[in-house]
């Protein structure tokens, strides 16, 4: 956090000198390119090393440790009602600030014309990847879920088949003998404990490289961008905020039975990370390590949730999703009734389920759900300048709300063992 806070701050004074002494511009630049950026990147690719491995072990651990396949129904079924309904809320509480202070209806022409002149170009292209996107049939859910070549995919960071190929080892290997289940499962586990021990020695480039990938961000960004749009990134942040430190809060007291304050400085580490990599994926390794350490989630639980968490339950890209639809119909003056915005709710509900867990993934969606409900697609570009800042900020609540349903389907897990005699809790 600390790195963090002298990375603005540095940043700040930098992009003080970009505005003053304009020689020092492609110095300045280069630092961000050539150094910070680089610097930056080898934190972030110890954490996506991992990534593979540890899903993997996770998620076969995680239903090895169930010892009965008759467990999984149950516990798949609480994961997935917590993420829907983390989503759903996420959406309405968007929704409802957007039409609370309306924002797009405050931004003027000028500023309008000049955010799409300036963004018009990678509004194009962001267009150009969206027109790529397939229908979502039957068809394209097998090959997503089940591509012919599983190595391919894993190469191509596609993280839904390998949890796919998990989740049949692991229900593959809890019907095997006992005795080479417990050693599938010793392996499992080993791969796990060393995958976190990788993470430990990234943790102690964390404070330094969180710095310069803030440096870096403002220096590029700046703050002309955020000053046009300041109303619409107050809205967007103070949804994401009111979302994690009301929603979640308030489940993590009254449903997973544990102190707020207390759960929120236990995992400051990953929400910071979070935070500074814009991505689920890559924060993954830190989620689980500190999950299971710092809350006492079991490993099974935490094998389980968290991976799939990291796809699917996408709470803050939801949220952002609804925000931004909704901006860019009232920059426009496209009017979106009580009904379209419930059906707006639930298909960004889905979409987000779609999106890679890694930066700017959720921009070809937002197009197609512009397309979707009659609002000019080309207005992605009015955001487009501050979509880096708040990537980081939706990542944040993404993961957020990964741990605190961890925490919640552990609880139940427990409860519910706990009720059906003979069953020991795993």
């Amino acid at each position: 956090m600390w790195g963090m806070a002298a990375g603005l701050a540095i940043g700040l004074l930098a992009r003080l000198l970009w505005t003053w002494a304009v020689p020092l511009r492609g110095f300045l630049e280069g630092v961000s390119r050539e150094a910070l950026d680089p610097f930056g990147q080898i934190f972030l690719r110890l954490l996506f090393f991992i990534v593979v491995p540890l899903v993997f072990a996770s998620l076969t651990l995680g239903v090895l440790q169930l010892g009965s396949l008759e467990r999984l129904g149950p516990l798949a079924g609480k994961t997935f009602l917590v993420f829907g309904f983390n989503m759903a809320v996420g959406v309405a509480i968007g929704l409802a600030v957007m039409n609370t202070v309306r924002p797009g209806k405050r931004l003027a022409p000028e500023t309008k014309r000049e955010l799409i002149a300036q963004y018009g170009a990678q509004a194009q292209a962001a267009e150009a990847k969206a027109e790529e996107r397939p229908r979502l049939t039957f068809r394209q859910l097998v090959e997503m879920l089940m591509p012919r070549n599983l190595l391919r995919a894993v190469v191509d960071f596609q993280i839904l088949p390998l949890i796919v190929f998990a989740l049949l080892v692991g229900a593959a290997g809890s019907q095997i003998g006992e005795r080479r289940r417990e050693s599938l499962q010793e392996a499992m586990a080993i791969i796990a404990e060393v995958s976190t021990r990788i993470v430990r020695f990234a943790m102690l480039l964390a404070p330094y490289a969180v710095g310069a990938m803030m440096c870096s961000l403002v220096i590029r960004v700046g703050a002309d961008i955020l000053r046009a749009l300041l109303l619409f990134v107050a809205c967007v942040l103070g949804g994401i905020a009111l979302h994690l430190f009301g929603t979640m809060a308030a489940l993590v007291k009254l449903v997973a039975r544990r102190r707020p304050a207390e759960f929120f400085k236990a995992v400051r580490a990953v929400l910071v990370t979070a935070f500074s990599t814009s991505s689920s994926s890559a924060t993954l390794p830190t989620t689980i390590a500190v999950t299971q350490e710092n809350l006492g989630v079991r490993t099974g639980t935490a094998g389980f949730v968290l991976p799939l968490g990291a796809t699917m339950n996408m709470s803050g890209t939801a949220l952002y999703e609804g925000c931004v639809i909704l901006f860019i119909a009232q920059a426009f003056d496209v009017n979106l009734s009580l009904w379209n915005q419930i059906t707006l709710l639930v298909f960004t509900v889905l979409s987000a389920v779609a999106v890679a867990g890694i930066p700017g993934a959720s921009i070809p969606v937002m197009i197609g759900l512009c397309r979707g409900f009659g609002i000019p697609p080309e207005g992605i570009a009015l955001i487009l300048g501050v979509d880096r800042l708040l990537d980081m900020a939706r990542t944040t609540l993404n993961v957020g709300a990964d741990m605190v349903t961890a925490c919640i389907v552990d609880r139940w897990m427990l409860a519910s063992e706990a009720s059906r005699p003979g069953l020991s809790p795993g």
